[in-house]
């Protein structure tokens, strides 16, 4: 159906405006008599020329996913049905990809669909854990509920996404201004000096001479060296796209100083934060760990994950496998284990994600507090080592002439 821009006042005399999508412009005005605005204009929504362009859309961003959960929430909270609250959330949303996407849904649940089932159709922007969650929501009667803790859940997730990510924009910005900055002065700065000394004619010094052979490689061999980055970079992605490669990468990144204890403690936390929701939730146990493996994001803490699951399965507790794994502190373990023992396991879960969030922010600082000196000393021995090395012959002809 098409879609109207329309304009009017209320009862207060206040202009009003928005848009509704409807058979008709008459179909526009009774709806609006029906809500006691007075249209005094109603005109049909201009087409977008890129409409059927996808890549020039707007995206689908996690804050568009964690407001619709949140605002769901509460419209079913407060008792409307879901229809009604997918009309609403649609009406109001801003960016078309989001409302068109809104639209489908609701079509496909008056269709007779259920709601988890219209998610599924959305795997980019619903993954498992919010389709299983909306799912056990549903049988449960308690949609509202599981949505709130949707929303706690994702909103928890992205702070802890953005604080690993923040810890890792410095340094990333350092280096790439670093070797910005040593590529310029080997390709523009040194071949000017040596263009000086060739002029004075007297021996250089030993590091002059390294200098300025690096140069003369690195403005010789340029094109060679960036074709040489993007293939290592190609190379290194489909080594990591297979299961071999992906098992030693994620090994050693665990196994890093200082950042791979961060990347355990990240993992932790993400690993109980998401258990613990969807065990309060009502997702059963094995399906739920299927899930957490899946979306670890690390192939060695999903295989400790799938022996978990495998020891379940057979019997056992959480707590043993976890030990065994060696990926998991002692600590969250018996801490598991006590959980299990007093029922109380989801909750136990939360404890620990709670602690273990606290746990990445001190994780980031220190890493953040040790990556500057580190920056800083290696800024300070590159650039200064390459003026210097120029600067030495200036020096020893400044001595000679002062001799």
């Amino acid at each position: 159906m098409p879609v109207f821009l329309w304009e009017g006042k209320n009862r207060n005399n206040q202009i009003q405006k928005g848009q509704l999508e409807a058979a008709n412009e008459e179909a526009v005005r009774a709806h609006l008599g029906r809500i006691r605005i007075v249209p005094t204009k109603v005109k049909k929504k201009p087409k977008d020329l890129f409409e059927g362009v996808a890549f020039l859309q707007p995206k689908v961003k996690e804050k568009d996913i964690i407001i619709f959960a949140r605002q769901f929430s509460t419209m079913i909270d407060a008792g409307l049905p879901i229809i009604q609250c997918m009309d609403i959330l649609q009406a109001q949303q801003e960016n078309p990809t989001v409302k068109k996407m809104l639209k489908d849904l609701k079509d496909q649940v008056e269709a007779g669909s259920t709601l988890a089932d219209a998610l599924k159709r959305y795997p980019k922007h619903f993954d498992n854990l919010f389709v299983n969650m909306i799912a056990a929501g549903e049988a449960g009667g308690i949609l509202d509920v599981i949505l709130k803790r949707l929303a706690g859940y994702m909103e928890k997730a992205a702070k802890l996404k953005r604080r690993v990510k923040g810890a890792m924009v410095y340094p990333a910005i350092t280096i790439t201004v670093a070797v910005g900055v040593v590529a310029i002065i080997l390709v523009f700065v040194i071949p000017v000096f040596q263009k000086m000394f060739a002029e004075f004619g007297s021996k250089l010094p030993a590091p002059t001479l390294v200098v300025i052979a690096i140069s003369e490689f690195v403005k010789s061999k340029i094109h060679w060296i960036f074709i040489a980055i993007i293939l290592f970079v190609i190379a290194f992605r489909q080594y990591y796209k297979t299961n071999k490669g992906r098992t030693v990468v994620d090994s050693v990144m665990l196994k890093l100083p200082v950042f791979g204890i961060l990347l355990r403690k990240v993992a932790v936390a993400k690993f109980t934060r998401t258990m613990g929701t969807m065990l309060g939730s009502g997702v059963a146990i094995l399906e739920a760990l299927d899930i957490v493996a899946k979306t670890s994001g690390n192939r060695i803490i999903e295989t400790a994950i799938y022996n978990v699951r495998s020891g379940i399965a057979e019997g056992r507790t959480m707590a043993d496998p976890l030990q065994a794994s060696g990926v998991f502190p002692s600590m969250v373990c018996q801490m598991i284990a006590v959980g299990e023992s007093t029922g109380a396991l989801d909750a136990m879960l939360e404890k620990i994600a709670d602690f273990y969030d606290e746990e990445v922010d001190q994780a980031v600082e220190n890493l953040t507090s040790m990556i500057e000196p580190v920056m800083i000393i290696f800024l300070g021995i590159v650039i200064g080592g390459l003026v210097v090395s120029m600067y030495l012959p200036i020096f020893k002809m400044a001595g000679a002439v002062g001799g």
